[in-house]
């Protein structure tokens, strides 16, 4: 039988497949997601989803290309002061999370709110530029002796939280005091967890500084987690005094409340975490997919030992320092714990469970965690609970197109310690879309994607041209095909799509571009954030 035909006779897409084909019946599990679409229900009909927008097609453009009746509007850009402390908008936007201005209230208000953007890395090249440094003559290790070039790279990092709102014009930036602020490079950050003041971290109870912040995720309880990508920046930027096990941790922000500690937290592990996915598991525990977005590493999934609390907001700050983080193997289609004291091969290579998870990508490949293309953006599916994990190419393995992949869990239960997958797109010529990265549902299932290349008129993504943006039915006749919704500026990466709670606004970031939004008296563009509106999204 024709795939499609029989995922269309199936009723509810891969999930009843998956479920069907290994006995475990269909999915049940409480699909509770930590983005704004906490109470999706599954609808079992399999009703077909198209896309609301007329695609637009690959080009070389250098500016934000939409469907007809769509427009954008930048609402932040790096060197932005974002308050009156002259605190500016960080640089390589990449996560956007949007919190209602209501969300404590248990509002949606979807023309007001908090965003945490996340600034995943300086641009020194940049602000030598800005500074008059020669570049060809500029050594990393001498950064110290240029203070100012110093200062840029470390307010460039690390994440923003701003007040935004929608005129008639387009959304805005409110500059105010009470919200507007920033956690950079200088940050001071608690540690929290097993990791926490132990021999791993050399003792720190608290780092500096917060960097590499690829992508994150939102709370049930309405905080914001950023995910730091790189354990090494330090090294790779020459900053002084730098130590490789105080980053690639979780890191949890309250937009909320300026006064509530920034902390790391390390029982989710230390890797080059691309994002988070919470939900819950059956019996009311918080889980947290996660990628280590790297070749040839695995993917994670961390549940916690207590249980989540709808109605008391505070009683879940401590949630994710404590619990069990498990590594994926792929060939057993099983659940591997990280955890010292039962596992005799971490108890020959680790002296306690603060040294495996800080070293969690070797721990999880010592167990047997299966090595994948670059695990990068991993999200449930809001109406049937299912698991979508990018993997964005490995090319040392060939693959330089990527594909997504779905994971069943079994029983729909996401502490199960099994589960089945496929994969629901291939990257390449067949589906249209090369390199997955950023991920993220809009209410009617469909799967909003970003791409992560860089293309020449003569390299293997010659035929992509300038990265998009894809919306992916997952249910009915048009299950898995592509339909482009934007191309970004050259040189660019598109990256942190967020849809408002009406769905009439989507959030993104642009990382990097070559001359777009240029700098002021510069020629070279500035990453931003920007809203788009004038359609549908659904």
């Amino acid at each position: 039988m024709d795939r499609r035909l029989f995922l269309t006779y199936v009723g509810s897409g891969t999930a009843a497949l998956v479920a069907a084909s290994s006995g475990i019946g269909a999915l049940t599990g409480n699909a509770m997601t930590g983005n704004h679409l906490m109470n999706g229900q599954p609808s079992g009909k399999g009703k077909s989803l198209t896309a609301p927008f007329q695609p637009v097609s690959r080009t070389w453009e250098n500016d934000m290309v939409l469907p007809n009746g769509y427009n954008y509007s930048i609402i932040a850009s790096y060197g932005d002061k974002i308050n009156s402390k002259g605190e500016i908008f960080g640089d390589a936007a990449d996560l956007t999370v949007y919190f209602p201005i209501d969300s404590l209230q248990g509002g949606n208000n979807s023309e007001e709110g908090l965003i945490w953007v996340n600034h995943e890395f300086p641009e020194p090249g940049n602000y030598m530029k800005m500074l008059g440094i020669n570049e060809a003559t500029f050594k990393k290790e001498n950064l110290a002796n240029y203070p100012e070039l110093l200062k840029m790279e470390k307010e460039a990092v690390g994440g923003s939280v701003i007040h935004v709102k929608k005129e008639k014009d387009g959304w805005k930036l409110v500059l105010d005091d009470v919200y507007n602020r920033r956690v950079d490079g200088t940050t001071q950050i608690e540690l929290t967890g097993p990791a926490r003041g132990s021999k791993a971290v050399n003792g720190a109870t608290s780092v500096v500084g917060s960097l590499g912040n690829c992508s994150g995720g939102r709370t049930l309880w309405n905080t914001a987690l950023s995910c730091e990508e790189n354990t090494e920046y330090g090294d790779d930027y020459g900053w002084p005094n730098f130590d490789d096990s105080h980053y690639g941790w979780v890191v949890e922000v309250d937009p909320f409340d300026p006064k509530k500690p920034v902390r790391k937290h390390t029982a989710l592990g230390r890797f080059a975490h691309e994002n988070t996915a919470m939900g819950l598991t059956n019996d009311g525990r918080v889980v947290v997919y996660m990628g280590d977005d790297k070749s040839d590493a695995c993917f994670y999934k961390f549940i916690s030992s207590k249980k989540f609390n709808p109605a008391n907001r505070e009683a879940n700050f401590d949630i994710l320092e404590s619990g069990t983080l498990y590594v994926a193997s792929m060939s057993q289609q099983k659940w591997i714990a990280l955890d010292y004291a039962t596992n005799s091969k971490l108890q020959e290579k680790y002296t306690d469970q603060a040294a495996v998870l800080t070293n969690a990508r070797e721990a999880g490949i010592l167990v047997g965690g299966t090595k994948l293309d670059r695990p990068e953006d991993v999200e449930i599916h809001p109406h049937d609970g299912t698991v979508f994990l990018a993997l964005t190419n490995n090319t040392g393995h060939g693959n330089f197109h990527g594909q997504i992949v779905r994971f069943a869990p079994a029983n729909g239960d996401h502490a199960s310690e099994s589960f089945t997958f496929e994969v629901f797109v291939a990257g390449g010529q067949q589906s249209g879309i090369t390199c997955p990265d950023n991920l993220h549902f809009d209410s009617k299932g469909n799967l909003w994607v970003v791409e992560d290349y860089f293309a020449t008129e003569t390299n293997q993504y010659a035929a992509y041209k300038n990265c998009g943006v894809f919306m992916i039915p997952t249910d009915g006749k048009n299950y898995g095909e592509p339909f482009q919704f934007a191309s970004g500026p050259k040189g660019c990466e598109v990256t942190g799509p967020w849809l408002t709670p009406d769905e009439k606004t989507l959030f993104l970031d642009v990382q990097h571009p070559e001359t777009w939004n240029p700098y002021p008296g510069q020629t070279f563009g500035r990453s931003c954030l920007i809203a788009v509106q004038g359609g549908s999204f659904k």
